[in-house]
C-alpha cells in the first residue's frame, strides 16, 4: 500500500506550482456548471472554464475526468476536470460525490509527482478519503506495476494552519489508509494468506500499534471447545486460528466487540462450489481484513472506547478429513448445530467467535462477514444488508449510508427462525430452502449473541469485492466495505454512547 503524501495549502491558485490542478464539475439541470472552489481557476480562462469544458465532451456525470492544458496564467501542468453528478436534494454537492470524484480523478492521476485539488472547498474530508482511496494500487504480484500512484497532493483550503482543517486532513486520511489496509489483505492470493500466515500478519501489524494481541492455535481452539472454526477447518492441510485484539482508549465507557469473518478460501467443502468464479472465494474473508484494519485505526485514532476484536480464521476444503452434511458440530458455549450444507459454513466460525465475545459482555457487538449469496439478490453489489437489534441496526445503517457505503436495514421475521429448527441438534445451519437465505443466517446469528448486548450483523457479501472496472474511489478486487461504516459508529458511540 502507497499512500500519497498529503498537505493543506492556502496558495492562491494562480501561485500555485503543480503538475495537475483538480476541479469538479456538476451535472446541472441546464447543462454543466463549475463546483464550488474554482473561482480562481475560471478567471485563469477569461471566465469562459465551463464553456471549454463543454466544447470538450464535459457534461459534469459522475466519474467522469477531463484533462486540458491549465494555460499560462496558472502554473499548473494541466487541469483535470472530474464530474460530481448531479446536485444533491437540497442542491448542493453531497460529501459522497466528493470523495467520488476525488477518487475518480486519484486514479486518474496516476504517473503524475504532484497534484493540487479544488474539491477540498467543498468538503475537505471526503476530498481527503477519496484520494487515499482511488490512489490505491495493489501490484504486490506484478513484474511491471504500471504507473506509480499520484505521489504528492495538496488541498485547496481557506486556512492552511487552522486547527479544524488539520484535525481533518489527518482523520480522513487515516480512515482511507484502514480501508486500503484492508483491501491489501483481501487482495493477497490464498496461497500466501492462509489461517496461520493471516494470524501472523494481523499480530505483528496489532503489536505494533499498540493493541493487545492473542492467537489462539488449532490445539487451542480443541483444548477450549470452537467446535464451530474446528469443524470448517477440518478440511484443510492448513490449520484454523482465533485471533483477539483489543484498544483500551483512555476514559473508555463503553465496550464494544468487532467479529468478522476470516475464511482464507472458500472451496465450499463438501458441498463444493461451481467452479465459475471460485477464485472469487479468495475474498471470503473481507469481515475479517475489515475488522482488523478498523483496530489498527482505532489505535492510531485512540477512540475512547474499550474494543476487542475476535476474528476466526479458517480454510473451507474438501478432503477425507472435512466436515461432511449430516454431522453435528458443538459450538464453543455449548449448542449443537447439525450440519445440512458445509458451504453455509461462515456462520459457523462466527457464532464461535460471537459467543467467546459474548463473555466479555460488551456493550454493542459488530459483526461483519461475506455471509450469503442471497445479500446479492436482494440488494446487489454494493448494498451491504444490516440486520439485528432493531434500533442499533437503524443507527448503523443510516451511519453507513452517510459515509457513502449504503447500507441497507432488513428485518429478522420469526417465522424464519423455525425453519432452522434440527431433528438432531439445536438448530441446523441453513433452512433448507432458498426463502430469505439472508435473514435466516442472521437469525442463526443471533441465537448466539447474549441477552442484552445490542447487536448489528452487516452482510457485504456483494459490495466487499468489486469484480467489474473501477469507479469512483473504489478499485476492481477488494474494496473495504465496511471499514467506514464500523469507524463511523465507533466515533458515534464514542461520542454519544
Amino acid at each position: 500500500m502507497t499512500t500519497p503524501k498529503l498537505a493543506l495549502t492556502d496558495t492562491a491558485v494562480a501561485k500555485l506550482t503543480a503538475d495537475a490542478l483538480v476541479v469538479g464539475t456538476v451535472q446541472g439541470t441546464d447543462g454543466l456548471r463549475l463546483a464550488p472552489g474554482t473561482d480562481q481557476v475560471a478567471a485563469a480562462y477569461g471566465g469562459d472554464l465551463a464553456k471549454v469544458l463543454v466544447s470538450l465532451g464535459a457534461t459534469g456525470k459522475a466519474d467522469e475526468v477531463v484533462k486540458l492544458p491549465a494555460g499560462d496564467k496558472l502554473r499548473a501542468g494541466i487541469l483535470v476536470a472530474v464530474g460530481l453528478g448531479k446536485p444533491a436534494a437540497n442542491g448542493g454537492v453531497s460529501g459522497e460525490a466528493v470523495r467520488r470524484a476525488s477518487g475518480a480523478a486519484a486514479r486518474a492521476l496516476g504517473g503524475v509527482e504532484h497534484a493540487a485539488t479544488a474539491l477540498s472547498a467543498v468538503d475537505l474530508s471526503a476530498a481527503v478519503q477519496g484520494t487515499v482511496m482511488g490512489a490505491y494500487a495493489y501490484t504486490e504480484y506484478k513484474s511491471q506495476s504500471g504507473d506509480a500512484p499520484v505521489s504528492k497532493v495538496d488541498f485547496l483550503v481557506g486556512d492552511a494552519k487552522a486547527d479544524a482543517n488539520a484535525h481533518a486532513l489527518k482523520g480522513a486520511a487515516a480512515i482511507g489508509e484502514a480501508v486500503n489496509t484492508a483491501r491489501d489483505f483481501i487482495n493477497t492470493p490464498p496461497n500466501d494468506l492462509f489461517p496461520a500466515s493471516f494470524a501472523e500478519r494481523a499480530a505483528e501489524l496489532g503489536r505494533a500499534a499498540g493493541l493487545e494481541v492473542e492467537v489462539l492455535d488449532d490445539n487451542a481452539l480443541r483444548k477450549q471447545g470452537f467446535g464451530g472454526i474446528l469443524g470448517v477447518g477440518a478440511g484443510s492441510a492448513r490449520p484454523p486460528r482465533l485471533v483477539r485484539l483489543r484498544h483500551k482508549g483512555p476514559k473508555a465507557a463503553k465496550k464494544v466487540a468487532l467479529i468478522g469473518k476470516g475464511i482464507t478460501f472458500d472451496t465450499g467443502g463438501i458441498s463444493l462450489k461451481p467452479a465459475a468464479s471460485m477464485e472469487e472465494m479468495t475474498s471470503d474473508m473481507s469481515g475479517a481484513a475489515a475488522v482488523i484494519a478498523t483496530m489498527l485505526l482505532a489505535a492510531r485514532l485512540n477512540y475512547p472506547l474499550d474494543i476487542t476484536a475476535t476474528v476466526p480464521m479458517a480454510e473451507n476444503m474438501p478432503s477425507g478429513t472435512a466436515y461432511r452434511p449430516g454431522d453435528v458440530l458443538t459450538m464453543y458455549g455449548g449448542k449443537t448445530v447439525e450440519v445440512l450444507n458445509t458451504d453455509a459454513e461462515g456462520r459457523l466460525i462466527l457464532v464461535d467467535a460471537i459467543t467467546r465475545a459474548c463473555e466479555d459482555e460488551p456493550d454493542y457487538l459488530i459483526e461483519t462477514s461475506t455471509l450469503t449469496g442471497a445479500q446479492v439478490v436482494a440488494l446487489g453489489k454494493r448494498t451491504p444488508g444490516v440486520m439485528g437489534s432493531e434500533d442499533f441496526r437503524d443507527r448503523v445503517a443510516r451511519l453507513s449510508q452517510a459515509v457513502g457505503e449504503g447500507g441497507w436495514p432488513m428485518p429478522l421475521p420469526e417465522e424464519l427462525r423455525g425453519d432452522l429448527d434440527s431433528k438432531l441438534a439445536d438448530l441446523a445451519n441453513i433452512t433448507g430452502h432458498r426463502w430469505g437465505g439472508m435473514l435466516a443466517a442472521g437469525i442463526f446469528i443471533e441465537e448466539f449473541v447474549a441477552d442484552g448486548v445490542q447487536w448489528t450483523h452487516l452482510d457485504i457479501a456483494g459490495p466487499s469485492y468489486n469484480t467489474s472496472a473501477p469507479w469512483g474511489y473504489t478499485p476492481k478486487g477488494g474494496t473495504g466495505v465496511p471499514v467506514r461504516t464500523i469507524a463511523a459508529v465507533l466515533a458515534d458511540i464514542a461520542d454519544r454512547g
